[in-house]
């Protein structure tokens, strides 16, 4: 499990679960129904990239969002 702690690290994931699963980005936004644009974005770390879209990426290609505080 890898620890996100910023946009860049995002981007790095998704970016390397869509090549993992020998996507495009033009196949990746196909299917999660977002724009090409959106995911270059995305996958670069841009900090004002939409919550809701990035998680819809994150969903198609497998992968969880997991939120943990310090206990």
């Amino acid at each position: 499990m890898a620890i996100i702690t910023n946009t860049s690290d995002v981007g790095e994931a998704i970016k390397s679960a869509r090549k993992n699963q020998n996507m495009t980005q033009e196949q990746l936004a196909a299917v999660a129904g977002v724009g090409v644009r959106f995911v270059r974005e995305l996958e670069q770390g841009k900090e004002s990239c939409h919550i809701g879209k990035a998680i819809t990426v994150l969903n198609m290609l497998g992968l969880n969002l997991t939120l943990k505080g310090d206990e």
